[in-house]
């Protein structure tokens, strides 16, 4: 090969791989990654594990992908060893559609649908349909469309790029040569292996062994352990995806290599004593793209069904491969070990997880919300503290949580994902912003402790009253944001202008007690400052339904002072309506329990 032909080959090989990354991309957005959601969630066995592993690796085309997302779910602990067992399986039976696609090239017919079919045909066609959609589409669906048919004729383009920069090795010596010296067959694995690691796809490696196999110069006995090497090499990209991750995630990886070498060394023990009783005819024959492709799927399918039942002793395998550790580093409880960099490969299903932290916080800050309340009643110390390691923790999830959501690329969301990214960003501040006016709420029960001063039973009761009016609107704002309820977020603002009320009418009414004499000056601090920091967290709680209702209602960017300024001109009657039932639920309370006093 010269200079111009390598170059030309590169050249291929780069669209080749451009069109795949760009059609498994236009999937994944179009998904919205609804197929990584169900790979965690729908693997309560091992075959449907396999299927579901074949079916999203299909769709991605890409088993790399799929087992560095698995490799990220286990180390995420949303999936157990044995359930990510199945879907490696499957997911190597899935990377086989690519090789499929391909020997499309060879059908020969006269035709006029066949001949479509074919993808010097088929490719330019859907190319013009696809920049057609991306330019001219209004709904991003369409758009994703469209880059999952450019994706497609670009995958084909480089293959015909590869094909024509090969087609003159057809009649070259060296290059016949070459190949008769990969007849050792385990040269020839390491060879596939060496190529698939370097590219880190076994779909490019086997599309490249394709192009090569259009000079007819490639046999059975050369491509056979080619293509066993191939199923090798792959596993490069899970395997340095696991570095730095738990153990379980290390023992995923080392699944997805025990299993293709295990299968490798199977298949080529049992091909070579076929060959050694009963030689097969066809061995030393020139193999074609679709020989290719048939032989891939035969190995993967034939491997996944000999070790299915042996998931067991595979798993026993890699746990002696990688044993436990004796220093209980994996029993560690972290909320946000859920946020694993490998999922950033599946934008959605990273957008997911962010949402199940996001919703960790909420409840989080509501558990802080009911103790610190607690706290002003009686003093517990041992509470006190509990409540600031539960805040710790959410300043560590704000931190975690921002910085991972920094990082989910912003070019591969759909319109849903991008709006769900958006609204996630400014809940986590809020709830963040509730935890610490709890533990404002615990320093001035601690303010009141240290003094030996007491509220008065009058002050106990409005702090109570006014306690449960922000725990209420705490609940439905964790639950409108669980629930995604547009109808729990529209309760919430009727209830904070309840709260601003009982704050300003319990501050001033707190204010003349103590000018009459009724109550301590270390006693009324901590009162007016808790009213403060109690109708802060009603604020922060109407936050969050505003981003919610803004979410819910498709709207990028809500105007949250014309929000409340057109509730509070009197036109809109369910706000009128709720108003009224916490005014009687709440303030009506206070004030005739002042008027008793």
């Amino acid at each position: 090969m010269d200079f111009f032909m390598i170059v030309s080959l590169l050249g291929g090989l780069a669209l080749f791989l451009y069109g795949m990354t760009m059609l498994g991309d236009g999937l994944e957005k179009l998904s919205g990654g609804r197929l990584e959601q169900t790979l965690e969630r729908l693997t309560n066995t091992t075959w449907k594990g396999v299927l579901l592993g074949a079916l999203v690796t299909g769709a991605i085309q890409s088993s790399s992908a799929t087992t560095v997302i698995v490799v990220g779910l286990v180390n995420a602990r949303m999936l157990k060893l044995r359930q990510a067992i199945g879907i490696i399986m499957g997911a190597n039976i899935g990377t086989t559609v690519t090789a499929h696609i391909l020997r499309l090239s060879d059908l020969e017919s006269e035709n006029f649908f066949l001949q479509l079919l074919k993808p010097d045909t088929l490719a330019p066609v859907v190319g013009i349909i696809g920049i057609l959609l991306v330019m001219a589409a209004k709904k991003q669906k369409y758009k994703n469309i469209g880059e999952i048919l450019l994706g497609f004729c670009i995958l084909f383009t480089g293959m015909f790029g590869m094909e024509d920069a090969v087609s003159p090795l057809s009649s070259s010596p060296v290059f016949a040569d070459l190949f008769a010296s990969l007849q050792n067959p385990i040269l020839g694995v390491l060879v596939g292996a060496g190529v698939t690691a370097i590219i880190q796809s076994s779909s490019a490696s086997v599309g490249i062994l394709q192009a090569l196999s259009s000079t007819g110069l490639i046999t059975w006995s050369a491509a056979v352990p080619i293509i066993l090497g191939q199923n090798i090499g792959t596993c490069i990209t899970p395997v340095l995806a696991s570095i730095g991750a738990s153990k379980s995630a290390k023992r995923t990886a080392a699944v997805h290599v025990s299993f293709n070498i295990i299968g490798t060394a199977l298949f080529l023990t049992g091909i070579f004593v076929m060959q050694a009783v009963m030689p097969l005819p066809f061995w030393n024959d020139a193999i074609d793209k679709g020989g290719i492709a048939n032989f891939h799927t035969v190995f993967n399918v034939t491997v996944t069904c000999l070790l299915l039942p042996f998931t067991r002793q595979l798993e026993a395998l890699v746990y002696k491969l990688i044993p436990e550790a004796h220093s209980g580093e994996d029993a560690a409880d972290d909320p946000a070990i859920a946020l694993d960099d490998r999922l950033l490969a599946s934008p959605g299903l990273a957008i997911q997880h962010c949402r199940d932290a996001v919703l960790t916080m909420g409840r989080i800050a509501r558990k802080n919300y009911a103790a610190s309340i607690a706290l002003l009643d009686q003093y517990n110390a041992k509470a006190a503290e509990l409540i600031r390691e539960r805040e710790d923790t959410l300043d560590r999830l704000e931190d975690r949580l921002g910085n991972y959501m920094l990082k989910i690329p912003q070019d591969n969301l759909s319109d849903q994902d991008g709006a769900t990214l958006s609204s996630l960003l400014h809940i986590v501040s809020e709830f963040e912003r509730i935890g610490d006016y709890s533990i404002n709420v615990v320093e001035h029960a601690e303010s009141l402790e240290s003094s030996g001063a007491e509220f008065s039973p009058q002050a106990k009761l409005e702090l109570a009253t006014i306690g449960a009016a922000v725990q209420e609107a705490v609940d439905m704002a964790v639950g409108c944001f669980e629930k995604k309820d547009e109808a729990l977020a529209e309760s919430i603002e009727p209830l904070e202008e309840v709260v601003d009320r009982m704050q300003q009418t319990l501050k001033d009414r707190h204010i003349d007690r103590l000018r009459a004499g009724q109550c301590t000056v270390d006693a009324a601090f901590p009162f007016v400052d808790s009213l403060a920091a109690l109708e802060r967290i009603s604020d922060h709680c109407s936050n969050v339904a505003v981003y919610m209702l803004g979410y819910l209602r498709g709207i990028d960017e809500v105007d949250r002072h014309a929000y409340i300024m057109e509730l509070h001109s009197g036109r809109v009657d369910r706000y009128n309506t709720l108003y009224s039932r916490y005014s009687e639920k709440y303030y009506d309370k206070i004030r005739a329990e002042a008027a008793r006093a």
